[in-house]
């Protein structure tokens, strides 16, 4: 692995970022070289779209009763909204397009997958990000020169059990710092 990238990261906006796509996120690198960068927000949940509803979409009828709430539905980033990510646990089988991210997180971008977890086969329980974040190559190294992002290496529990409300501060705690205590003001002398 390239030591210089943040794959397997979390990217955390900086309070300062008013970004209206990514104030106050925490994004999950999911690749970074010299082509750019990936990653899926992790704290945006979708309000009118859930598991449900994407199953449908999908013309995928559950067999077996599947909660919503087992696996949330979040805005991923900006790009390819209409693309699904679902990022799971590892489990006993693999799928048609599933990748080992780190120890205990998966990534499978395969109808099949969702196919299973409707017949009660598939991840007990899952995020699934609509869309992307995307970084052209270099634009992710500037933004982070330009102070618009905090990074620490991510852990599965943050995808799967920090309450979306708490994981933008949660991020930061990993890190040690409390973003209410930091200004949005810079000083000059």
């Amino acid at each position: 692995m390239d030591p210089s990238s943040l794959a397997h990261h979390l990217l955390i906006a900086m309070p300062q970022l008013d970004d209206p796509g990514f104030g106050q996120t925490v994004t999950y690198i999911i690749e970074h070289d010299d082509q750019g960068a990936m990653g899926l927000t992790l704290n945006r949940p979708l309000e009118h779209i859930n598991l449900s509803r994407v199953l449908d979409s999908m013309k995928i009828t559950p067999r077996v009763p599947v909660p919503d709430d087992a696996h949330p539905v979040v805005a991923g980033g900006p790009v390819n909204t209409q693309t699904g990510f679902i990022l799971h646990p590892p489990c006993e089988q693999m799928w048609h397009s599933t990748v080992v991210l780190q120890s205990g997180l998966w990534l499978t971008t395969s109808k099949d997958v969702l196919e299973a977890i409707a017949c009660g086969q598939g991840p007990s329980h899952s995020l699934i990000a609509l869309g992307y974040a995307g970084w052209e190559p270099g634009q992710l190294e500037q933004e982070l020169v330009d102070n618009a992002w905090l990074t620490t290496p991510a852990l599965p529990e943050m995808v799967f059990d920090v309450p979306f409300a708490e994981r933008w501060h949660a991020a930061a705690r990993l890190m040690g710092i409390d973003l209410d205590l930091i200004s949005t003001q810079a000083g000059h002398s």
